[in-house]
């Protein structure tokens, strides 16, 4: 796990052995986000459509007890059954990559929202078996956050998407804002611009504070990496926000000690 992801000091406060289970699982989702991004593909490595069903047969392979090719499906097949994982999770993971491959725009926010559910609910889901969350409502926390944080994502991410030819705001929301995909081309936070980024703040204030409604008592404490990590994407949000929607000019960072102070301070919390 590189110091320079953003999950990094959630991943910390673990106890050694969920720790070392989050971050295999971390890989292999890592692994399968990446063989569809031309800048992440290893030299030699299957890329499209073929990585797609590369990785959907190591995923057979880890969950059914036959010998995986790749490291990252090798540390996770012995978690399978370590925390009972659920295989549907990770498929829907691998659903969400390949929609990469084919959507490269998004009418509604229900169409992207199918697309938030699988690449980063679906990983919280898994994640909760991991913490060995008991309650049932844990289940709706991690499906809350994980739109929350693809939210915050693909907000601090439009000047790079958008580079790949990809543009994650829903259409519909560009045009009640007044808003082009045109505008987004000239790189510049014209009032437009603004706006739309705005609209898409407040929707993923709504799916914060939704997930913090549902942050199950019982589970606080086992929740507690995933409130760290929580509480640093929310800060990127809020840098967004201070930044009067600009998210032309830089790209939104909440700097490592920072980091480090919120994860202190929400773990002291917690």
């Amino acid at each position: 796990m590189a110091r320079k992801t953003s999950f990094y000091y959630s991943f910390l406060v673990l106890p050694p052995e969920q720790r070392r289970a989050i971050i295999a699982v971390w890989d292999f989702c890592r692994a399968v986000d990446d063989a569809v991004d031309e800048e992440a593909v290893v030299a030699g490595a299957p890329t499209g459509r073929a990585a797609v069903a590369f990785w959907r047969e190591e995923l057979a392979r880890a969950f059914d007890g036959r010998e995986p090719a790749t490291d990252a499906a090798r540390r996770l097949q012995p978690l399978v059954a370590a925390f009972d994982l659920p295989r549907q999770a990770f498929e829907d993971v691998i659903d969400g990559v390949a929609m990469d491959l084919d959507t490269m725009r998004y009418e509604t926010f229900d169409d992207l929202l199918q697309y938030c559910r699988r690449v980063a609910s679906a990983v919280g889901l898994i994640c909760i078996r991991v913490f060995g969350c008991r309650d049932e409502r844990a289940c709706a926390y991690a499906l809350d956050l994980g739109v929350a944080l693809q939210l915050t994502n693909i907000l601090r991410d439009v000047k790079d998407d958008y580079a790949r030819g990809r543009v994650y705001l829903p259409l519909a929301d560009l045009r009640a804002c007044g808003c082009t995909v045109d505008d987004l081309s000239a790189g510049v936070a014209s009032e437009p611009v603004r706006r739309v980024v705005a609209f898409e703040c407040r929707r993923a204030h709504d799916f914060y504070a939704r997930a913090r409604r549902a942050l199950p008592d019982a589970d606080r404490q086992r929740l507690v990496s995933a409130e760290i990590m929580r509480a640093v994407y929310f800060e990127t949000l809020r840098r967004i926000e201070r930044s009067g929607h600009d998210v032309f000019t830089a790209r939104a960072r909440v700097p490592k000690p920072i980091q480090a102070f919120i994860a202190l301070r929400q773990w002291l919390w917690t």
